[in-house]
């Protein structure tokens, strides 16, 4: 069992860190933006969170939603325009202080590639370090379905996406932050994970995550000290 204070030691000598980016990176939950955009945001929000505190399959949850949205190209391309995401405050302080440290920044998402890749550039994060889910179009842009060969399209998939950064790169330590069952599953082979609630508190991360913050400023302060 690692101790508080170990922990606060792993992260600050961490070689690569991972962020969960919906409702944790941005305010939002791109899925249920992209339902909103449809009109039929209240189903898709009630099973985004029995999703997110574990109670279903990750494939089968985002399927049965993705189903319902039946997001078009034009919607995808509106919400970016029209309705951007809004980055929480403090992250991008945190991802440039990490990165003049040369500490590998990567997304990982259960969220939408084209989505994730907006955030990214506003980040200063290379899209060969944004891992989520692409949609797939057919060719007047209707929705074609999930390609569901990406290891973030199933649970446990964020596991795999470190599994693979480990052996590429071979770092020596990653840490993991998330604010879903999703994230909190990653660790390991994450070498420790560290639960946010600044945007939307889940009890199950809350009660089970040795380090729960609800501010990108206490990470800051760590990496100061």
């Amino acid at each position: 069992m690692v101790s508080h204070s170990e922990l606060r030691t792993l992260f600050y000598s961490a070689d690569a860190l991972c962020f969960d980016v919906d409702s944790m990176v941005i305010r939002e939950e791109g899925i249920d933006e992209l339902a909103k955009m449809c009109g039929i945001e209240d189903a898709v929000s009630e099973m985004t969170r029995r999703a997110m505190g574990g109670a279903v399959p990750f494939k089968a949850a985002l399927t049965e939603r993705l189903a319902l949205i039946q997001p078009s190209r034009e919607h995808v391309q509106r919400l970016i325009t029209e309705q951007p995401p809004h980055l929480t405050p403090g992250i991008r302080e945190l991802v440039s202080r990490l990165q003049e440290r040369n500490v590998q920044v990567f997304l990982i998402s259960g969220g939408f590639r084209s989505i994730v890749e907006h955030v990214a550039s506003k980040l200063n994060i290379p899209a060969t370090n944004v891992f989520a889910n692409r949609l797939k179009f057919y060719f007047h842009g209707e929705y074609a379905g999930f390609d569901e060969t990406q290891p973030t399209a199933e649970s446990g998939g964020k596991g795999k996406v470190i599994k693979l950064l480990k052996e590429k790169f071979h770092f020596k330590k990653i840490i993991m932050i998330g604010d879903g069952a999703t994230d909190m599953e990653a660790c390991p082979p994450a070498d420790a994970f560290i639960g946010f609630g600044g945007n939307v508190i889940r009890q199950q991360v809350k009660d089970n995550a040795k380090w729960y913050i609800t501010d990108f400023v206490e990470l800051l302060g760590e990496l100061e000290e």
